[in-house]
């Protein structure tokens, strides 16, 4: 704190800066060249933070500070008069829609169980950031299984990489080391990824323990409970125990649900990812994202013991592809007649017409003005009932016309914020904060593209 309050008050005392009068640019070059050095420069002998299971030298002044204060800065809580509303609503959904909701993934192309285990096991520790689909990856084990071998990835990681389609995506050295550290797992322990679980004495808590220790594996606590949650809802692994263990995978999309339904809440809004050096606020976001969905759940458990799900992960699925990548997002949009002065709203930015004068058998031109959440306006049923959720085929939610969690986040009202999860930086890599140092008196340095 003591670095932060001299930062501060050398900004204001030694250029005898008056806050009754505008700045010269004399003194704004002086604030511009404080503030850089003292976020985003370090100096020989600052010291150093373990991170990664290795020591790192500090950014600069503020990431030390930061690493210290962030938590008391956030303040992140959880709210339990929020989370039982949220509580209510899964419940509502559960007994109205049944089971599928929370326990619909995808297409497993009638693959055994053991084919299934080890195609997610090989993929469930890469970031394949949207690039490819897990149905894909079954697709191309029918094609050819040897590219999901442990032999075969442990000695040709780089040709594993290739296969499935991600050798286009960044920090390729990562993705090996993951490779051959997953894969050097199970060849050590002579199993195959089915049997994890027996290894485990049916206990996938240890199977969790034991991903998550294995450094180097890229088995952090997401990508790791998303694996046992799919494994469990694919019919892969049957009843084990400790299920109710694993947490919701925390991710962009079931923080933002948890950030605007206000099960968690921050004391100010989330910094950029350019101020979270090292991702500190990050870590501490996800950590207690999950802390905060898992409360949902122990309060949904306690009221209705004989009508809830197993365990917190499975409502990763609802919170995280229904509500957070379709429901909420700014999709319902506002268009404007090129020709007529009128404006309507529609569910696709991909419309170029007038719909109100197509009505009247007239076609003219519209564009869209602007893109808002379906919840916050009367009209966003639009939206809704165009979801594949919604009207598809085989729906899960079908004739829904407003999204369950308008009762928890009250969009239409002065309470709701539509916040913003946070972001992060790599700390290695090459646009990472390691590669972004510079010394003080050296000038440069800071992301790159």
């Amino acid at each position: 704190m003591n670095t932060f309050n001299s930062f501060f008050k050398t900004l204001l005392g030694n250029s005898n800066i008056s806050l009754s009068r505008n700045l010269s640019i004399d003194e704004i070059r002086f604030v511009i060249s404080k503030i850089n050095e003292y976020f985003y420069t370090n100096y020989e002998g600052i010291g150093h933070t373990n991170i990664l299971d290795d020591d790192f030298e500090y950014f600069s002044e503020f990431h030390k500070f930061w690493e210290k204060y962030h938590k008391e800065i956030l303040n992140p809580q959880i709210d339990d008069s929020q989370c039982s509303l949220v509580a209510n609503v899964l419940h509502d959904v559960f007994i109205k829609y049944g089971r599928p909701p929370f326990y619909e993934l995808y297409n497993t192309h009638a693959l055994t169980a053991e084919e299934i285990c080890k195609i997610r096991y090989f993929s469930a520790n890469q970031d394949f950031r949207g690039s490819r689909d897990f149905e894909d990856l079954f697709e191309i084990y029918k094609d050819d299984p040897s590219v999901f071998d442990k032999e075969n990835i442990n000695q040709n990681p780089e040709d594993f990489l290739k296969n499935i389609g991600i050798t286009s995506l960044s920090q390729n050295d990562k993705r090996v080391k993951y490779a051959i550290t997953a894969s050097k797992l199970v060849i050590d322990n002579k199993i195959e990824p089915y049997e994890l679980l027996s290894f485990c004495q049916n206990d996938i808590e240890k199977v969790r323990n034991l991903l998550i220790s294995n450094r180097g594996s890229g088995f952090g606590n997401k990508k790791t409970d998303m694996f046992l949650r799919d494994m469990v809802v694919l019919g892969v692994w049957r009843k084990p125990k400790n299920f109710d263990k694993i947490d919701v995978a925390s991710d962009i999309n079931t923080v933002k649900v948890a950030l605007r339904s206000r099960i968690l809440k921050t004391d100010i809004v989330l910094i950029s990812s350019f101020l979270d050096i090292f991702c500190y606020q990050y870590g501490l976001i996800d950590d207690m994202n999950a802390k905060a969905w898992r409360r949902v759940w122990e309060i949904w458990k306690n009221k209705y013991p004989k009508e809830c799900i197993e365990s917190p992960c499975l409502i990763d699925y609802f919170a995280y592809r229904v509500i957070g990548k379709d429901f909420c997002k700014e999709s319902l949009c506002i268009f404007k007649c090129e020709s007529e002065n009128h404006t309507f709203k529609w569910h696709s930015g991909r419309n170029k017409t007038c719909q109100i004068c197509f009505k009247n058998k007239t076609k003219n031109k519209a564009y869209v003005l602007n893109k808002i959440l379906p919840c916050t306006d009367t009209q966003g049923y639009i939206v809704i009932e165009k979801s594949n959720f919604v009207s598809g085929d085989n729906p899960l939610l079908p004739n829904l016309k407003e999204c369950p969690f308008e009762v928890a986040c009250k969009p239409k009202t002065d309470i709701f914020k539509k916040l913003n999860p946070p972001k992060s930086i790599s700390i290695l890599g090459q646009t990472g904060w390691e590669s972004a140092k510079t010394r003080g008196n050296e000038g440069g340095g800071g992301l790159m593209s």
